[in-house]
């Protein structure tokens, strides 16, 4: 494997766990205090607007890295769709794509919310959609753990 596909493959991996792990950490360490008032609105908002920075950064890194590795291991064409290892890289990118929407809708909620200095509210709007991105987050890395080890 070549230097470049190398670092694709670290920059791929390393962006799509940074991106779960931010989706978990909200997820499992901010919501609950938010449901409960215990944070402001102000520190609601941060964090809502750094989750979806961090989800549309990853977007970018992970489309580009993600189409390199498919070009440099030849899984354009019928590969892609003909082949385990293909159907493995579908079901990541269609997992991807739906978290991700999840991600968008999830903080969209937030950061309306503590817009108008709510906290409670939003936190339980956002919930359902974000829990959904942790844990199709979450297959997204199993998926990748399958399609490193074939």
């Amino acid at each position: 494997m070549a230097i470049v596909d190398s670092i694709s493959v670290a920059i791929h991996l390393l962006t799509g766990a940074v991106w779960a792990g931010t989706v978990t950490f909200v997820v499992v360490g901010v919501l609950p205090a938010a449901r409960e008032g215990q944070l402001n609105a102000e520190p609601l908002g941060a964090i809502a607007g750094s989750l979806r920075s961090v989800s549309r950064v990853a977007a970018v890194l992970l489309v580009l890295t993600g189409g390199h590795l498919l070009a440099a291991r030849g899984y354009l064409g019928e590969r892609l769709y003909a082949s385990g290892d293909g159907h493995l890289v579908l079901t990541m990118v269609g997992l991807w794509l739906v978290a991700t929407g999840l991600v968008e809708v999830g903080t969209g909620r937030l950061v309306d919310g503590a817009g108008d200095r709510k906290v409670r509210e939003p936190a339980r709007a956002a919930t359902r959609f974000l829990q959904g991105a942790a844990v199709l987050a979450a297959l997204v890395l199993v998926d990748a753990a399958f399609i490193v080890t074939t």
